[in-house]
């Protein structure tokens, strides 16, 4: 069977600024003395995902994880080295991305829905059942400025699950809901693995992780530090860090 991601000696580096600036003649007179970092969030990793998988990405904060998923949803280009991704992504990667503040719950539907490749035609016809997901129509017309995270979290994901992905991506952001929305979304995600969809997301919730994935990969240090079946992943990555803790370090 034909992976619909792979991964390839993938690399991401991001340039890092030290230098603060502030007015246009401290910028002019101190650019010789800036320093610029280049930082590797992902170093040469290899992967591939195969239809019908919900992949879990597991690690420490700042591990690579979502960066992972930023490359497969095109927020980010490869620094080096080959990604290929088959089939139509659909990404809810962080909290109110793709959404405008001074805008309507209702709006913000277009708009997001455009920037996810909906037509205005497609929003339309599939309106009520975001709305219904969300269990927003009390303040759909009213701006996301006054929109709770979990509000917000609620709105970004019924948008995403309606846009008929081949492949969805879903970050941390799932945990920003209550517990009868998170019930809500891991049914539709139940729906999605029935339907043979492709899943990735990042979680810090080992339980949800155990319940969802059919596969982990634990990225450590940008860098893949196991991958397979995914209790075994998730006890390899608990115990790593339950030793780093005794140790009074941070996991890594």
């Amino acid at each position: 069977m034909e992976p619909i991601i792979q991964a390839v000696d993938l690399v991401k580096r991001f340039r890092v600024d030290h230098q603060r600036l502030g007015s246009l003649k401290r910028t002019l007179l101190s650019w010789r003395s800036r320093r610029i970092e280049e930082r590797e969030a992902l170093k040469a990793i290899n992967f591939a995902v195969y239809p019908g998988e919900t992949l879990a990405l597991v690690g420490a904060n700042g591990s690579g994880k979502s960066t992972v998923l930023g490359l497969i949803g095109r927020v980010y280009r490869p620094s080096s080295g080959q990604l290929v991704v088959r089939g139509r992504v659909s990404a809810l990667l962080e909290l109110g991305a793709g959404f405008h503040p001074d805008l309507t719950g209702l709006e913000n539907i277009y708009l997001n829905g455009s920037i996810l490749g909906l037509s205005t035609r497609e929003i339309t016809r599939r309106l009520e059942e975001i709305i219904a997901f969300s269990e927003l129509e009390e303040h759909i017309d009213t701006p996301l400025r006054t929109y709770s995270s979990g509000m917000v979290m609620r709105l970004g994901f019924s948008i995403a699950v309606q846009v008929d992905p081949d492949i969805l991506l879903v970050d941390e952001v799932l945990a920003v809901g209550d517990e009868h929305f998170q019930a809500k979304c891991l049914r539709k995600v139940a729906e999605f693995q029935k339907a043979g969809k492709t899943i990735l997301f990042v979680s810090h919730d080992m339980d949800a992780v155990r319940r969802v994935a059919t596969r982990a990969i634990w990225v450590r240090q940008g860098l893949i530090a196991a991958d397979g079946e995914t209790g075994e992943v998730v006890s390899a990555y608990l115990d790593y860090a339950a030793r780093e803790d005794a140790c009074g370090d941070e996991p890594s």
